[in-house]
């Protein structure tokens, strides 16, 4: 086994490994990859061996909540878990014209906690994360955060968390209901930086999503717009001997007010290099500097809030 950094998170207390598991790769055909179920079982139960202790899931993920379930309920002692809600339970057809609707009403964000804790073989999900951002209206429409708080009552949910972005974030940390916010971050996509120390500031958790650029600059993929940026940027040039996905990663690692940064794969090798560029720690400090100064001249910069 690994030897991870752990971080605090937030006021939920929960000490997380830096790196999470995001388990959407997990979803299968046709919304994903095929996935065979023996490859499923070796990852699930690969990223519990190395160390990780923060896996992320959601109804809309197809066959993820199941497999965890199916796979790893026996080592529920081991791992924080994490879904969402707001997701339509199964059997819902879904509105015409919408691909991932989200409905935040008691009934179906009641029926989709109990589905999920069916599926996962558990008697509580340790953070519920309402999918999509839904504005504080929408929210107070539905009587969306009380239904969670009853459920927390209940010892369903441990923790309340919101996934959220600009501009709702604004009004999500001014709530000041949310245990655990999920934000996406990256060196290549820097509008959420100063807000994700606002909300760690407000006592939240934070969850880092896309912190390893998911299409970053590779071979095969350099006519993408991360590719140019990536370019304008001149970052190889201060890569000394990291590979990009490495950079990219340790400067998600390197936000100071990031608890763990959930990256997904199906792939062990991919996790094996993920652990092994998180194990060498933050970016150095010149370095880090250097990025946020050539990022900041390519006009990368944080969003107002």
């Amino acid at each position: 086994m690994s030897t991870l950094a752990t971080r605090e998170m937030g006021r939920t207390g929960l000490q997380v490994t830096s790196l999470g598991y995001g388990a959407m790769e997990l979803r299968g055909a046709p919304r994903g990859r095929q996935v065979e179920p023996g490859q499923v079982e070796f990852m699930l139960n690969n990223v519990l061996d190395s160390g990780i202790n923060y896996i992320d899931t959601s109804i809309d993920y197809g066959e993820s909540e199941e497999s965890i379930g199916k796979y790893i309920s026996h080592r529920r002692s081991e791992y924080y878990l994490a879904t969402k809600c707001g997701c339509l339970v199964a059997g819902t057809p879904y509105p015409e014209g919408q691909s991932f609707p989200h409905v935040f009403t008691k009934q179906n964000i009641t029926a989709g906690v109990e589905q999920s804790l069916a599926r996962m073989k558990t008697d509580y999900i340790d953070i519920m994360q309402f999918h999509g951002g839904p504005s504080k209206k929408t929210l107070e429409e539905d009587n969306a955060i009380e239904t969670l708080l009853d459920l927390k009552r209940e010892g369903k949910i441990r923790f309340l968390g919101m996934s959220s972005t600009l501009p709702n974030l604004v009004d999500h940390i001014a709530m000041g209901v949310f245990d655990v916010f999920q934000i996406p971050y990256s060196a290549l996509q820097r509008q959420h930086e100063d807000i994700i120390t606002k909300a760690a500031q407000a006592g939240a958790g934070i969850v880092i999503r896309g912190g390893a650029a998911k299409g970053s600059p590779s071979d095969g993929k350099q006519q993408t717009d991360t590719w140019e940026l990536w370019q304008k940027a001149k970052l190889d040039d201060i890569l000394d001997d990291m590979t990009r996905m490495e950079f990219i990663l340790r400067y998600t690692f390197t936000h100071p007010a990031m608890h763990t940064t959930i990256v997904g794969t199906i792939n062990p090798e991919h996790l094996r290099d993920n652990l092994h560029a998180l194990q060498k720690g933050p970016l150095p400090q010149d370095i880090y500097d250097e990025a946020q100064r050539r990022l900041a001249a390519a006009g990368t910069a944080p969003q107002g809030n």
